[in-house]
């Protein structure tokens, strides 16, 4: 007899839709046939579409050293109320992962809170560090990301977000030549190094022009911080790249011309992926009025024709999946001027519903949304086990009611600070069962495991 059962529902993987029953033993899915065969434990889902579990790669969970804003137990319980069932935590908390010894702390610390299995990634601060990569990405970090064009506290070792050169126990950001370094040696451990690629002098340049003329409106944070700032960055890499033999990838990507410097790249032959966020595919300036200051991130979010174009990117191939760049702020920091507040909103819980409500809408379909949701993720990154539902895969499976329509609420989010660029939007299509390899965690939208069930993956 099986472990546990899943009936008569709508089994969608990339390439196609089907009626079916899972059956699920150790965790694992072993059959999945039209047959009507026992187990312990057996849900009828008549009527309901049955995906894999969601990957999101682009956390920011704040655990530890800014816990007031999130932590790991509240971040994947948000997680997988979401559908997502895989996180990738990324590594500028404090301490940040800098080397093996960090990485196996920060594992441990994971283990008794994670509701969601969970990667770790690693972080390059250049010459600091580079030595302890190969050690890093062995001992079984899920990428290295580097922030390109950002300062470094010299004692702490802590990211510098808005640099001033006057600043004294700074790192300046590094030059060409240091990151070319990082690329060489990331290239022999065969893992993703991946940027947040904007081009800091340009943007200072901007920033201070801006200033002197005193605007504050969100055209004027875009024109501190466009899309040229994206595309140099994107072209130096992917030239880095290449030379150097380096898996790239590019974080966040907002930017039509940024994009066509991915598409560019990738006719090039550069080893080269590039993911965009629900942010930039459903937002764009002409919102900020209605939306406000929530809407601030980093990158920013820019112009409708860039929207249009991601949306455009994301179907064609060249970006090859969406993450979202979950990262919270206390809710009181968000309120306040545009240039003061800082940058970043909740995203890993209402990234699936918002592209639910698409495939409701004709704009995209189901299995197309596995792909570049779960599909595409895992082969990239290397999850044998994740991204479909067939056999011998992880038994994490997403039940999604395509009729139900409920609107996003900043108090029905699970995160510790609630608060979204999305909320009050309708949407149409919602999850409402996740298993996390077989243990059935939320049921329309409420925990129901009282102890963490996530596993580290190396």
């Amino acid at each position: 007899m099986y472990d546990l059962a899943l009936k008569n529902g709508f089994i969608v993987n990339e390439n196609e839709i089907y009626l079916g029953n899972i059956y699920i033993q150790d965790e694992k899915i072993v059959e999945i046939s039209l047959a009507d065969k026992p187990a312990n434990e057996v849900y009828d889902v008549s009527g309901k579409y049955l995906l894999p579990g969601c990957i999101d790669t682009h956390c920011h969970f704040r655990d530890p050293g800014a816990t007031a804003k999130e932590d790991f137990t509240t971040g994947t319980q948000a997680a997988i109320a979401g559908g997502v069932t895989t996180v990738f935590d990324m590594p500028n908390t404090n301490p940040s992962v800098l080397n093996e010894q960090d990485l196996l702390q920060k594992v441990n610390y994971f283990a008794p809170k994670a509701f969601a299995d969970y990667g770790i990634w690693g972080l390059s601060l250049g010459e600091i560090n580079l030595g302890d990569l190969p050690r890093l990405c062995e001992a079984g970090a899920s990428a290295v990301k580097f922030f390109w064009g950002y300062a470094i506290n010299a004692k702490t070792k802590a990211l510098i977000y808005n640099y001033n050169p006057k600043d004294e126990d700074i790192i300046p950001p590094l030059g060409d030549g240091e990151v070319y370094e990082i690329f060489e040696q990331m290239a022999k451990t065969g893992k993703i190094i991946a940027i947040h690629a904007e081009n800091i002098e340009l943007i200072q340049t901007l920033t201070k022009r801006l200033q002197q003329s005193g605007k504050k409106d969100y055209e004027a944070l875009i024109q501190s911080r466009p899309a040229l700032a994206e595309a140099l960055t994107i072209q130096t890499a992917s030239l880095l790249a290449k030379a150097t033999g380096a898996r790239l990838h590019i974080l966040h990507l907002t930017s039509k011309m940024g994009m066509e410097a991915v598409a560019q790249a990738k006719a090039n032959g550069v080893n080269i992926t590039a993911e965009t966020c629900p942010q930039y595919l459903f937002l764009s300036a002409k919102d900020y009025d209605s939306v406000g200051p929530m809407m601030k991130v980093y990158p920013v979010i820019k112009h409708e024709e860039d929207r249009l174009a991601l949306w455009q990117g994301l179907k064609n191939g060249t970006i090859d999946f969406i993450a979202s760049d979950h990262a919270p702020h206390i809710i009181s920091e968000k309120q306040g001027d545009l240039f003061s507040i800082p940058a970043g909103m909740c995203g890993v819980e209402t990234m699936l519903p918002l592209m639910l409500n698409e495939v409701n809408n004709g704009h995209i379909t189901l299995p197309f949304l596995v792909k570049v949701m779960a599909k595409n993720v895992a082969d990239i990154y290397n999850l044998p086990n994740k991204g479909n539902l067939e056999i011998g895969k992880d038994a994490d499976i997403v039940v999604v009611d395509m009729n139900k329509v409920d609107t996003i609420e900043n108090e029905k989010l699970h995160s510790k600070q609630p608060l979204t660029a999305f909320a009050g939007r309708k949407i149409k299509g919602w999850p409402i069962k996740t298993f996390l390899r077989s243990q059935l965690v939320v049921d329309n939208n409420k925990i129901c495991q009282d102890k963490a069930c996530g596993k580290w993956i190396k």
